[in-house]
């Protein structure tokens, strides 16, 4: 077949999808704090990149709910609102549920134990304080339905919406309250295990709404009333 004429297009694509990520991971781990301007130089020069694919990273963070941007006058990080986290967290539930009722038929054994090492790595880092790697572990127990479930439609909608969730749940999974997702890991793969999917999904479900407790008491609802306005 003739070569395309369009030329540098995976380049151009590495470069938008990296600035995306490296902007999307310095808000969730606190570097960009809430609230932070943000100038298209500045993020430019940091990664090294063209001032193109840093925009096209930052329009993608504000339809995630990460920045927000007033054209012309400011670009900052989006302060944390129970509203947005709230709408992130019923859809992110609601995608991990599914991911467990299409994978579960079909979850093998090799999976299993690879979700009760997640778990392992998930509790060590808890004990030793190192939120990071909680956070990615964590990810990895979750991941693995996810990914046998083969519905690239959840991981789409996943990719959106769990960044604004964990930027809530670093302060979570420093706290003694994270250790509790412990034991919920632990039950769902013991009902995925006896292949009991409305059990396992309902686990599932339980096990991402316990942000609930920390919405209310670090966004109250006058924080609500106020970044409203």
């Amino acid at each position: 077949m003739p070569v395309p004429q369009s030329r540098g297009l995976v380049a151009r694509s590495l470069l938008r999808e990296n600035a995306y990520q490296a902007i999307r991971d310095a808000i969730v781990d606190g570097t960009l704090v809430p609230g932070e301007r943000l100038n298209d130089n500045d993020l430019a020069q940091w990664l090294g990149v063209s001032r193109t694919p840093v925009r096209e990273a930052l329009a993608r963070l504000e339809q995630a709910g990460l920045v927000r941007t007033k054209p012309g006058r400011y670009t900052i990080v989006s302060p944390l609102e129970i509203r947005a986290v709230r709408d992130a967290q019923s859809v992110t539930a609601a995608m991990h549920e599914l991911a467990v009722r299409e994978a579960l038929p079909n979850l093998s054994a090799a999976e299993l134990d690879a979700m009760r090492a997640a778990n392992a790595r998930f509790a060590d880092a808890l004990r030793r304080g190192d939120v990071d790697a909680a956070i990615s572990a964590d990810e990895d127990f979750h991941g693995v339905p996810v990914t046998a479930c083969a519905n690239h439609a959840i991981r789409t909608v996943l990719e959106q919406f769990t960044p604004v969730l964990r930027r809530l749940e670093r302060l979570r999974f420093s706290s003694l309250s994270g250790r509790e997702s412990v034991a919920q890991h632990e039950r769902i793969i013991a009902l995925c295990e006896a292949g009991d999917i409305e059990g396992a999904a309902a686990a599932t479900q339980a096990n991402w709404r316990t942000l609930v407790p920390l919405l209310d008491d670090l966004l109250p609802d006058g924080d609500e009333a106020a970044s409203s306005n």
